[in-house]
């Protein structure tokens, strides 16, 4: 199966900005506060592995799952839109939209839901269906990978470009985010009216018919 080189870097591009594992470090931080340096290595791990494995698993079968419960992917685009600008006016304002009491899971909290939260979800499961699974799977694996290497090294990240320079990218890239979400949700709806437009001009020879026999 040929690879398109466009669609993967603009799939890693922005699944990229969804894991966003900048903005990652300084929660993942504040977790493993106090940690030893094995401990905080360990929970990257695991938080990396668990993210991957949820990951997989929407992009295989994310859309059997939306067959089941009657929603079409349109429907979809636009509520994962949705997610994604919500997601964005968190990093972007600051805002804690998820919260948790159990601060000794540090790594369950950064797979699920800080990594492999609702709009990569969203994401993978749309850009599994504009390409293919082996695409979405490649440009997922660079962002794991990548966030698995700051997370490994989260502390000598921190040291090395300073607390502040990494705020500042996440607001850049929450930018980025509200935009690609207002991209989502007009596309979704547009596509679902233009659907919609076409089903009755479908179905209205139909009618005629049957008001003509009535």
């Amino acid at each position: 199966m040929t690879i398109d080189l466009n669609g993967l870097f603009y799939a890693a591009t922005l699944l990229f900005f969804i894991f966003d594992p900048f903005a990652s470090l300084p929660v993942f931080m504040a977790l493993t506060k106090g940690y030893e340096e094995k401990s905080v290595v360990t929970c990257a791990n695991r938080a990396v592995l668990v993210a991957a494995v949820l990951f997989v698993i929407f992009v295989l079968i994310g859309q059997p799952l939306l067959d089941v419960f009657g929603v079409t992917i349109n429907g979809f685009r636009v509520a994962g839109g949705l997610v994604l600008l919500l997601m964005s006016m968190e990093i972007i304002f600051g805002l804690n939209l998820v919260r948790s009491s159990d601060q000794n899971v540090a790594w369950v909290i950064i797979a699920t839901p800080i990594l492999t939260g609702p709009g990569v979800i969203a994401t993978a499961i749309i850009l599994t269906n504009q390409y293919d699974p082996v695409t979405t799977l490649l440009a997922g694996s660079f962002s794991l990978i990548f966030t698995w290497v700051l997370l490994r090294n989260a502390a000598r990240v921190v040291r090395l470009v300073g607390p502040q320079v990494i705020d500042i990218f996440s607001k850049v890239v929450g930018l980025l985010i509200a935009a690609m979400s207002i991209e989502y949700i007009f596309r979704g709806a547009s596509d679902w009216f233009a659907a919609g437009a076409q089903s009755t001009i479908l179905i209205s020879p139909v009618l005629d018919i049957v008001s003509a026999l009535l």
